[in-house]
């Protein structure tokens, strides 16, 4: 029997761990003798590059993807950007902010990307994979590659698929192309924000003649070269495999209960939703649990929410709760 997790339980996020694992948290604090030092992103640039096979010169390294979605915005001039939603708004209010038009491709369920489906015309393409909040991942991304285009993968979440088989981390061929990566999410940095994208070496240069050059602080770069090191990787594919098996169990238990929960899910969370019960996640609340809001996703609505993928104990919490919620009509 699993027993019911004590005092509020926050399901709303998108980290896997609110703290770094002690490992990390002890090289960071090793890392405070270096706040002194003007940052050297050197180490940084060659874990990355051998992480995923790129040349140095294909890595900037940023503070998360908020940062490198920023950058973006400012360096490019698209004539006509198009982000796909369901999504996160952070891409797109970043062009808005920039003075950029942006074209919404809003997907229907099950919210799977045709490549057929984005217009020629678009010569800037932002996709998430796996996406937040659906956690699918798209299939033949690199069909939207071409002379002209920029196309923006927004891999934040990649690493919680085992294998990272959909991933285009390692694919320098494919013109235009840009993969944004996020440690945020795996490694519960969500107060350091820290991450890279990896881009032809001439985008790279304008993208960083954009960027503040104290953008990416010592302790950030410490974290870097740590979690891309061999063992780290590792860690990240064997957790990545039990979240799966949590996923699939949580998956299952909410489906039962009549929860219509968006298959194909690659991320840890699922898309969840109670057809003709847009109070559900109020009701929840109430319970003390705490679930991401769906309405605040372009193309989905009050009946939507985004549960994260914990442990055992907060799924079956989860569950329990919503049984009731569900039992009394709320």
């Amino acid at each position: 029997m699993v027993r019911p997790v004590t005092g509020p339980l926050d399901l709303a996020g998108d980290v896997r761990s609110e703290s770094p694992p002690a490992w990390l948290r002890g090289r960071l604090e090793r890392g405070l003798d270096r706040l002194g030092v003007v940052p050297d992103r050197t180490g940084a640039v060659r874990a990355v590059a051998r992480r995923h096979d790129r040349d140095p010169a294909e890595v900037l390294l940023t503070a998360g993807d908020d940062e490198a979605f920023v950058l973006l915005a400012r360096a490019l001039r698209p004539r006509r950007a198009l982000c796909v939603h369901p999504g996160p708004r952070g891409p797109e209010d970043a062009l808005h902010a920039a003075g950029r038009p942006v074209d919404q491709l809003v997907l229907e369920p099950p919210f799977v990307l045709d490549p057929a489906d984005v217009p020629e015309a678009a010569d800037l393409v932002v996709v998430g994979n796996p996406t937040d909040p659906t956690g699918v991942v798209h299939q033949g991304l690199d069909r939207l590659c071409r002379d002209g285009r920029v196309v923006v993968v927004d891999e934040s979440y990649a690493d919680a698929v085992p294998d990272e088989p959909h991933s285009l981390a390692a694919r320098s061929d494919l013109p235009g192309l840009v993969v944004v990566r996020s440690l945020t999410r795996t490694w519960g940095l969500s107060g350091l924000p820290v991450g890279y994208l990896l881009a032809p070496p001439e985008l790279v240069q304008r993208l960083r003649a954009a960027q503040p050059l104290s953008a990416v602080s010592s302790l950030a770069l410490v974290a870097l070269e740590t979690c891309l090191a061999r063992g780290p990787v590792a860690t990240a594919q064997r957790d990545a495999r039990e979240l799966a098996a949590e996923r699939e169990r949580l998956a299952a238990a909410l489906s039962g209960l009549g929860v219509q929960v968006t298959p194909g899910s690659q991320a840890p969370f699922l898309l969840c939703r109670v057809p003709g019960r847009p109070g559900v996640r109020e009701s929840l609340l109430r319970k003390g649990i705490a679930v991401h809001p769906g309405e605040s996703y372009p193309g989905l609505g009050p009946e939507h929410w985004r549960v994260a993928v914990r442990g055992e104990q907060e799924s079956g919490s989860l569950v329990a709760a919503l049984g009731e919620v569900l039992s009394a009509g709320g």
